[in-house]
């Protein structure tokens, strides 16, 4: 607990002024791993809590199962960390990419003991068969002396979101209720929102109307919150080009371990596989909206997995698929979650609330960055709303203020988190376009060469650099059109008379390169 805690009388006060009257300094709406997070980091600095939640039992979720190296670091400053232990999670040390008949392994850069990533580096990268035998030999070819390595962590969601959530009930400044939110409470004849009117179910099974009051309200109630529309202007709401369909692989086999593999074949997505247990491993299979391979004629989403998106993945991985497939039996659908991308919105034009986390900002899975941005988003809030800085919340001018402040410093690493997620989705679910597959191809080459402790560095959380994010892709545009130039004029003289199609092929990959990443990186940054 932190230094403006409060002491033992008071907080014992404070305690029955929220169990009893339901107030606080701030109520916050959703237990997930943003209210869980914004409601510790405000109860240690001696902020009065009210956390509502509309079910308390374990979820069991395909979301929120891989935390960058970056957001590791966040929890850690949080006081966090111990919720990664006794869930039985796994170290990630990068990512696998495997891209038809091609590998490549790309591990997380290391970093100095002030956490700032080495620029510059370039590394010999290796395929997952040669990187398994320098394992096994006691050497990764990556260490660096005097440098940390920080790692990323992949669990069970639901396991991890109930630790957090027993910190919260341990926590003397906060209040956890189990109550299903209904709307937001506005004083009179102002749109100062003043709490929240909720449904609670009583002992006895039957449901009565609760309000519940906070000098400042923070709604973090996930990607499909029911009160983004209100609150958000309009024409605010998430896209979503695509879904994951979630299996649950037991003892599946797919070197190198400790990492999250990347597809990329012949379906129509990529295919991710990351451990989640000692024994489990997620496999998440991109399905694009109204995919004629996944249509009622063709099977449907089964069919797609069955016949589309297992073979396109390594042999050794193929049978634990084909069961996890028959386990769920043969008319049932896996478990699916849109892919939604939600530019961030301003916070502090409605006064008195906050909508934060997922339902404010989100972006394509794809890179498990979403964790990595709550817990960064929750360290710079709480931050600017400290005690010393707004010591009271129902300031609505000192609140919007810290908002304002908000928005303008997390730039540096949501639009990295987020340009990288939708950019490289856009690459990786490349089928039908022959210039993103092109992009495709010279992405994964640049990966190749060795190119990745920036890009990982990025993708972590760790490195927290748009331009540099912006040099890198075109870099990769660059490459891809020198590619395209080989396989067109086939590097000889005889084929100098194609020069002419290349040379239109060069512009329109790099146009195709700044219509996937300009409009998404401009969002961010205006946000």
């Amino acid at each position: 607990m932190g230094d403006a805690s409060y002491s033992h009388p008071e907080a014992a006060r404070q305690a029955e002024r929220r169990e009893k009257y339901h107030e606080a300094d701030v109520v916050v709406v959703g237990a997930g791993v943003f209210g869980c997070a914004i409601a510790i980091a405000l109860a240690n600095q001696g902020r009065s809590v009210l956390l509502l939640e509309r079910w308390l039992h374990e979820p069991d979720r395909i979301v929120g199962e891989l935390l960058q190296p970056g957001g590791v670091v966040a929890l850690r400053k949080l006081g966090l960390e111990h919720c990664l232990e006794g869930i039985d999670a796994v170290a990630c040390y990068g990512y696998h990419v495997t891209y038809h008949k091609d590998d490549v392994v790309m591990v997380y850069p290391p970093c100095t003991k002030e956490g700032v990533v080495k620029k510059g580096v370039v590394r010999h990268n290796v395929s997952g068969v040669e990187y398994e035998a320098q394992r096994k030999e006691g050497r990764d070819g990556w260490s660096a002396d005097g440098e940390r390595r920080e790692e990323g962590k992949s669990f069970h969601h639901g396991r991890f979101i109930t630790q957090l959530r027993k910190a919260c009930l341990a926590h003397e400044n906060i209040t956890v209720i189990e109550t299903d939110v209904q709307g937001i409470i506005r004083g009179e004849g102002s749109d100062l929102v003043l709490g929240v009117e909720s449904k609670t179910t009583t002992k006895d099974g039957k449901k009565k109307m609760e309000t519940f009051f906070g000098q400042l309200t923070i709604i973090a109630d996930g990607y499909a919150s029911r009160f983004r529309k209100g609150i958000l202007p309009p024409g605010k709401a998430p896209v979503a080009k695509s879904k994951f369909y979630a299996l649950e692989l037991i003892d599946c086999p797919f070197p190198p371990s400790g990492f999250g593999h990347v597809v990329i074949g012949n379906a129509s997505g990529p295919v991710l596989l990351y451990q989640i247990g000692t024994h489990e491993t997620r496999a998440l299979i991109d399905v694009p909206n109204d995919d004629p391979l996944a249509s009622v004629a063709n099977g449907g989403v089964r069919g797609y997995i069955e016949k589309v998106a297992i073979p396109t993945l390594p042999p050794s991985v193929q049978p634990s698929m084909r069961k996890a497939m028959e386990a769920l039996g043969e008319k049932t659908i896996p478990k699916s979650m849109p892919n939604s991308w939600l530019p961030p919105t301003k916070q502090g034009h409605v006064p008195g609330v906050l909508l934060l986390g997922d339902a404010m900002n989100m972006r394509h899975p794809l890179t498990g960055g979403g964790m990595t941005v709550a817990f960064n988003d929750v360290l710079l809030v709480s931050e600017l709303l400290s005690p010393e800085k707004v010591p009271d919340l129902g300031d609505t001018r000192k609140v919007r203020q810290a908002m304002e402040a908000f928005h303008s410093r997390r730039r540096n690493w949501t639009s990295i988190i987020n340009v990288l997620a939708q950019a490289l989705y856009s690459l990786f679910a490349a089928r039908d376009d022959w210039q993103l597959l092109a992009l495709q191809k010279g992405c994964f080459e640049y990966f190749q060469r060795g190119y990745t402790d920036e890009p990982l560095g990025m993708m972590s959380g760790l490195l927290q650099e748009p331009l540099t994010l912006a040099s890198h892709f075109f870099t990769v545009a660059f490459v891809a059109i020198w590619l395209n130039w080989v396989d067109t004029c086939g590097g000889s003289l005889a084929g100098i008379w194609k020069a002419p199609l290349c040379l239109i092929n060069a512009v329109l990959i790099l146009w195709k390169a700044c219509v996937v990443f300009l409009p998404v990186m401009w969002m961010e940054m205006m946000a």
